[in-house]
This record gives C-alpha cells, structure tokens and sequence, in this order.
C-alpha cells in the first residue's frame, strides 16, 4: 500500500507552490511514497462569494478528507507579518471534528514558508502553522540536522523547516532545494516507518 503524504499550502505568488513541487520530489524519492499536492482558497471578505470547487489550474482544493486520509502532512505558506496566510488558516479552522475523532494523532508533519526578506517572520510563522498541528496530536518533523545546505544556506532554510527568501527572485537557490527535498523525503521515512 501506498503512504500518501499530503503537501497542502497556499501560495499567492508562486513561490510557496515552487517549493511544494521540490518537496514532493523529496518525497517521491522515497519507495512506497506519494506526494498528494493540494491547495486551499483564497478568503475573501465578501461573504457572498463563493469560488468554483476546482481551480483554473495546479493542484485541486483540498477536503478535510484529504487531511483525514494521509498518513504525513507538509503545510506551506507565505508568512503574513509573522503568521500562515488567512487562506491556509480559514481551511484548518474547519478541521474540528478531526481534532474530535483523533484522525491526524501520531501521524508525522512538518511546515514550509517564504517570505520577502531574512527577517519576514520565516521562524514565527513556522512555529504557528505547528500549533494546530500539535493540538491534533501530530509528531513535528523538521528539517535533517546533517543536511549540509542547512549549514551553507545564505538565505531560507530553518531547522523548523524548509524556507524561501523571496527578495524578488521566485526561484529557489541551490540550497534552498537541497533543503526542501531533504525535508521531503525525511517526513516521507518517516510517514513509513510509523504506518
């Protein structure tokens, strides 16, 4: 059977999905591993609003069934004065009667950010997106101490975990990615041995 690791974020610029599909390629390294890459919404303030179940392109919406039935989770988000984007948050909100049923309890999961600057919140914004990740009883993986881009990195990447610096240039440099497939394929053993 397959170990399904679900990569749910929200990207407004592009580079939260950039990294995303580096993540998965982590993930996909390891045998018996998927990467189910999912997205969420924007919020509006309109609550007339209401947007089509499916986007015009990437990934699909993710359903709370997604989250129930993935055995690993990577949340992805641009850091928003030092917290997840609205988006992201609105969707987790939602996910109370997982909390209730114990479905995400002891099931691995880690978080990813960019951010326009050094200093844009990559390491508070992380640490938010892990509480409601530890309220549903999930076990928090970061980024592998021994992964030598951690230590060579000039700009994103946390032991909390994988991150961007965003300073007008959307691509991630070369430590950057070594950081975000290290932290793919870690979560990915580790969403496999535990299951």
């Amino acid at each position: 059977m397959t170990t399904r690791v679900l990569l749910l974020y929200y990207s407004r610029n592009g580079h939260v999905a950039e990294m995303a599909r580096v993540i998965a390629r982590g993930v996909h390294e390891v045998e018996g591993c998927e990467a189910v890459v999912r997205t969420v919404p924007p919020v509006s303030p309109d609550s007339e609003a209401s947007l089509p179940a499916v986007p015009d392109s990437g990934p699909p919406y993710c359903t709370l069934e997604d989250l129930e039935h993935c055995h690993g989770l990577i949340l992805g988000s641009p850091s928003r004065f030092g917290n997840m984007a609205a988006p992201l948050k609105h969707f987790l909100d939602t996910s109370g009667n997982l909390w209730f049923s114990g479905a995400l309890s002891g099931k691995p999961a880690g978080v990813f950010v960019s951010a326009a600057s050094m200093h844009g919140g990559h390491e508070s914004t992380q640490l938010a997106m892990m509480i409601p990740l530890l309220h549903h009883g999930m076990l928090i993986v970061g980024v592998p101490p021994e992964t030598p881009a951690l230590r060579e990195t000039r700009s994103g990447g946390t032991p909390y975990g994988p991150s961007h610096v965003d300073q007008g240039q959307p691509q991630l440099d070369e430590q950057e990615k070594a950081i975000c497939i290290a932290f793919g394929r870690r979560v990915a053993e580790i969403a496999c041995r535990l299951r």
